[in-house]
């Protein structure tokens, strides 16, 4: 769109979506999705904006819970961000899951709406566990960057950028980027669509930091499966999920200074 007068925003996908890792849920969930409407604001006051993220979706349900409602909402913008929950299960089909980001770009592009998504980061360079699943990431944002040129979709290059696997970015999980990371998400999607006021600067690295001893690092890892890999590897052998019985926290095409109400801001829903 000229000069970036967006109107109306939708954000769809899962928790990085959703905003975990920057902020919580006791004072409230920010996101890369939220930053981006602020930039997307500066420029055009007039904006409103929706998301229908839910954490722990993978990307048929994505497709299947909140294509429907964003098509509903007439964005003339629209984020597509989901994948890592596939990635992270034992029977993940690369194919499968951009077949389903596929849908959703081909549907809002023929909507009318400008379509941006994401690639994601080496995943091992984050969790050293998680490195047999590395290719997995690489074979996923080869089809990613596939589909989005079939359909004209801008591609947030988040995947290529060195300083994305920088731990600094990332909160204690190590799935869900922290503050800063977002932060940079949010600026890597708004040169994606080249919003004015935009830049490079998201792909600077950060300054020096001390690198721990082998030992010191060895100890992080156990740290670390023991406060999230543990209860998570729990809930997926339970058939759980973190987005149980949860909703979109902004449903509704809302300017950015509104707040929904509290039933419908991804509070837990009555069943």
């Amino acid at each position: 769109m000229p000069n970036g007068e967006y109107l109306r925003y939708v954000a769809l996908g899962d928790s990085q979506t959703e905003g975990l890792g920057d902020g919580d849920d006791a004072v409230g969930l920010r996101g890369f999705a939220d930053r981006l409407a602020e930039h997307l604001a500066a420029v055009n006051p007039a904006l409103r904006y929706a998301n229908l993220a839910v954490r722990g979706r993978v990307a048929g349900q994505v497709r299947a819970e909140q294509l429907g409602p964003a098509l509903a909402l007439r964005p003339d913008l629209a984020t597509v961000v989901t994948g890592v929950n596939d990635l992270l299960r034992p029977r993940f089909d690369a194919a499968e899951v951009a077949g389903h980001l596929e849908e959703m770009f081909a549907a809002l592009t023929a909507a009318g709406a400008h379509v941006v998504t994401v690639t994601f980061p080496d995943i091992g360079k984050i969790a050293p566990l998680a490195r047999p699943i590395r290719s997995r990431v690489f074979d996923l944002n080869t089809r990613i960057r596939a589909a989005a040129a079939r359909h004209g979709v801008a591609v947030a290059e988040t995947g290529r950028q060195a300083v994305a696997t920088d731990p600094r970015l990332w909160s204690a999980d190590r799935l869900h980027a922290g503050p800063l990371g977002h932060e940079r998400i949010a600026a890597a999607v708004a040169q994606a669509i080249h919003l004015p006021g935009s830049d490079d600067a998201w792909t600077l690295p950060l300054p020096p930091r001390r690198v721990p001893t082998g030992r010191q690092a060895a100890a992080a890892e156990l740290r670390w499966a023991a406060a999230f890999l543990g209860p998570w590897l729990g809930r997926r052998l339970r058939g759980r999920s973190s987005g149980d019985n949860r909703a979109a926290k902004r449903p509704e095409l809302l300017p950015l200074s509104a707040t929904p109400d509290s039933a419908d801001t991804g509070r837990r829903e009555s069943s």
